[in-house]
């Protein structure tokens, strides 16, 4: 299969060529654990946890190593905030950072490494470096000096006699450089920290990922993925570190995702316009989250729109809801191929399945390989799996006009077809029943029905068509549509979605 990827480092999309035939090693900057993940979070590992299934559906062996910053000055400021210890809060965002990964179907990386659990070889780097001239001590800690590496800037574009206007620090600062940064910061007083030959204190943000991605990749290693936002400093900086530790090729293709935009600005802690995957959670189905981000290239923009009251309260994030509409409209299709073949299977053998049909899944095979081998073109193979489902639906809708040995052989040719892409795509995977019921108690929640309320209107509508009373029946029927619920009478009883809210 030919892969092309673009890479930030030449700045275009090129085939895609391994260290070591078949492998991949690949390395993600994991989240800074002392806060609840947010939907840039999302975006970052959606994106990846795709490339990494994409990457063993076209047959590659793949270690993923995506870390975790458990110490660093927001986890100890927060930390003392909270009123307890650093490992004790990073853990607590860790186990919480887990959950909404495993809501969001991103599956956990071969590795995920911390911070706390790597300064020997975070320490060693660091004197590789004061070693081959590229690192220097001062009374606060070691520092790198950037113009010690010739190659600095190349990642992100940008030349150091650029960088350096405007950057000018106190005319007391003892750096080297203004622009050079900490590989170790000693200790002060009451904050945790680690020996060294420098003295106790903890590494800069940068050495961690080097460190750690060399241990468990290697140099040279495949991809190295992030957010834009972490092209200049945080990876220019790795490169250089890296470079300058082995003197070796750091990586190989680096892969950055978009920026997500709320409302037509950027995404912000320090805007306030951020808002994290449980506060979504708590409007839609979180896989209805991950619908959502894959519907715009990974490079691009992602614009997610919010709903605030007059006063500046949440309302919802309308994106997420029709995400979400999408996102039942899938499940339904699975749950309608899965019972079709039940009945079908019950009394039938599988025969020759259409032409039109086969060849209308062979050629989603082939467009789901094309599109995400075109750059992780997850938009456009997602679009495709729409028209899948409604050729499943189309299909079933007119199913009859086939043999029943024609129609079992389509229908598992069908959720063949849909199951591989749910499978690289991580959309659809679950249950039907219970994806359904998710997705509706989420509903249940937007319009205000409480689930005991809606049980018992089905129960009494039920009780008043057994009885004949088809105008109680009826009106049942009609005042839950009005509050956003529609009723479906099928073969195995009332079924309901919301559609509105």
């Amino acid at each position: 299969m030919d892969i092309r990827f673009y890479n930030t480092l030449h700045r275009s999309k090129e085939p895609f060529q391994t260290r070591d035939p078949g492998r991949v090693g690949m390395y993600v900057c994991g989240p800074t654990v002392y806060d609840d993940a947010h939907i840039g979070h999302a975006r970052a590992y959606v994106a990846f946890d795709v490339l990494a299934r994409f990457l063993r559906f076209a047959g590659f062996e793949v270690t993923y190593v995506r870390n975790y910053t458990d110490i660093d000055d927001k986890v100890i400021h927060r930390a003392r905030e909270a009123g307890t210890t650093h490992g004790e809060l990073a853990q607590r965002y860790i186990d919480r950072y887990r959950e909404d990964m495993e809501r969001l179907r991103v599956l956990e990386p071969d590795v995920t490494p911390r911070v706390t659990d790597h300064l020997t070889e975070i320490v060693a780097m660091v004197q590789a470096l004061v070693e081959r001239g590229h690192g220097y001590v001062l009374d606060d800690g070691v520092y790198f000096s950037i113009r010690s590496y010739n190659g600095y800037g190349r990642l992100s574009g940008r030349k150091l006699d650029e960088m350096m206007v405007g950057a000018r620090v106190e005319v007391d600062d003892q750096k080297h450089d203004p622009l050079d940064f900490a590989l170790w910061k000693l200790a002060k007083p009451d904050e945790p920290s680690w020996p060294s030959p420098w003295g106790p204190g903890r590494p800069g943000w940068h050495i961690e990922c080097s460190a750690m991605s060399l241990k468990y990749l290697g140099p040279g290693f495949d991809i190295h993925g992030g957010g834009m936002d972490l092209i200049f400093p945080h990876h220019e900086n790795e490169i250089a570190q890296s470079v300058c530790a082995t003197g070796r090729e750091f990586v190989r293709t680096w892969m950055h995702n978009g920026f997500v935009n709320v409302n037509k600005e950027k995404m912000s802690k320090s805007l306030g316009n951020f808002f994290t995957i449980r506060q979504a959670a708590e409007l839609v189905d979180a896989e209805a989250i991950r619908l959502f981000l894959l519907g715009t290239h990974y490079r691009g923009p992602v614009q997610f729109d919010v709903e605030l009251s007059p006063e500046g309260g949440l309302v919802g994030f309308p994106g997420l809801v029709e995400a979400e509409r999408r996102l039942a409209y899938g499940y339904e299709t699975v749950r309608r191929l899965a019972r079709t073949e039940a009945q079908l299977a019950a009394k039938h053998a599988p025969g020759a399945a259409p032409e039109a049909l086969l060849g209308a899944a062979a050629t989603f095979d082939e467009a789901l390989r094309s599109a995400l081998a075109d750059d992780l073109n997850h938009a456009e193979a997602l679009g495709h799996l729409a028209t899948l489902q409604r050729t499943a639906n189309d299909f079933l809708d007119r199913a009859k006009e086939h043999p029943p040995a024609a129609r079992l052989a389509a229908v598992r040719r069908l959720r063949e077809a849909l199951a591989t892409a749910a499978g690289v795509l991580g959309v659809f995977e679950r249950d039907a029943d219970g994806a359904l019921g998710g997705i509706g108690a989420c509903g249940l929640r937007r319009v205000g029905v409480p689930v005991a309320e809606l049980d018992d209107a089905i129960r009494r509508r039920t009780e008043a068509r057994r009885t004949k009373d088809f105008a109680a029946a009826d009106r049942i029927r009609a005042e839950l549509l009005e509050r956003g619920i529609e009723l479906m009478d099928a073969p195995g009883g009332t079924e309901w979605r919301v559609v509105k809210g």
